[in-house]
């Protein structure tokens, strides 16, 4: 076995939202396979005390930190002229911001429903263009999208987030068959319920807790380091035949049957 295929040594990884949850373990987990990591998030308490945390617990590695909201235009590309400022290109961008605002169809207001597309999806197409021509600098390079099982069936989410889900899904698809030949691999990951902040709120009802946990067939709630272990897979040499690709980090919830 050529253990080459399992590390990530000198390659350079944009993560967002990476201040906390599943964006904070993905950093955590990229670095231990060796890559540097460049995080931004909106939160700039967070993001400071998630970078300090990660380089005193892997001081060989780089890590560094910008402020953004990836939802606002300028401000995205202001995070993509840094980090071309680096000089590297870029090996990996993981898309991993978003947010949702849970309503009734009816109830949401136009500025509303917009701002959910913003984040979840035009700001993930976004970098991704802009990230590109970095990417290419490499013969091999990728992106993971965190989607959600609300891209593949509904669940109580409101419809924008699982529309917006469902395209990020679609724009996986498409990117990975248009940049193949580029050697951009395009591979997307979709959890479950998963043990974070923003979930925190709902998994405290008991009552809730009970539904999910009767959906869910390995009948536990999943954990922000289980999902990054699977965007960190995709990332790996070891996963580069695999492109298109959108992995369920659900626990079953969506083999779920009767």
């Amino acid at each position: 076995m050529d253990p080459k295929r399992w590390r990530l040594d000198g390659q350079l990884a944009l993560v967002t939202g990476g201040s906390a949850g599943i964006g904070r373990a993905v950093a955590r987990e990229l670095l231990g396979f060796g890559a540097d990591v460049l995080l931004a998030a909106r939160d700039v308490a967070g993001l400071d005390a998630v970078r300090a945390e990660l380089l005193e617990d892997f001081p060989d590695r780089e890590v560094q930190a910008f402020v953004a909201d990836v939802a606002d235009e300028e401000q995205r590309r202001e995070l993509l002229d840094w980090v071309e400022d680096f000089g590297e290109g870029l090996h990996l961008l993981v898309n991993n911001a978003g947010g949702n605002l849970t309503k009734a169809t009816t109830d949401y207001t136009e500025d509303e429903w917009r701002q959910v597309f913003e984040v979840n999806l035009f700001s993930a197409f976004e970098l991704s263009r802009y990230a590109y021509p970095l990417l290419t600098r490499h013969a091999a390079s990728c992106i993971v999208n965190v989607g959600s099982v609300s891209g593949v069936t509904h669940v109580r989410t409101g419809a924008p987030y699982g529309m917006s889900k469902a395209a990020m899904h679609q724009m996986t698809r498409n990117l990975a068959v248009e940049w193949a030949e580029d050697g951009v691999r395009v591979n997307a990951v979709a959890p479950w319920y998963v043990r974070t902040r923003r979930t925190s709120d709902k998994l405290a009802d008991p009552d809730y807790l009970d539904e999910v946990l009767l959906r869910t067939p390995l009948g536990r709630i999943g954990e922000p380091e289980e999902v990054a272990a699977a965007v960190a897979f995709l990332c790996l040499p070891a996963s580069g035949y695999i492109t298109g690709e959108c992995i369920a980090v659900d626990g079953g919830f969506l083999r779920y049957g009767f």
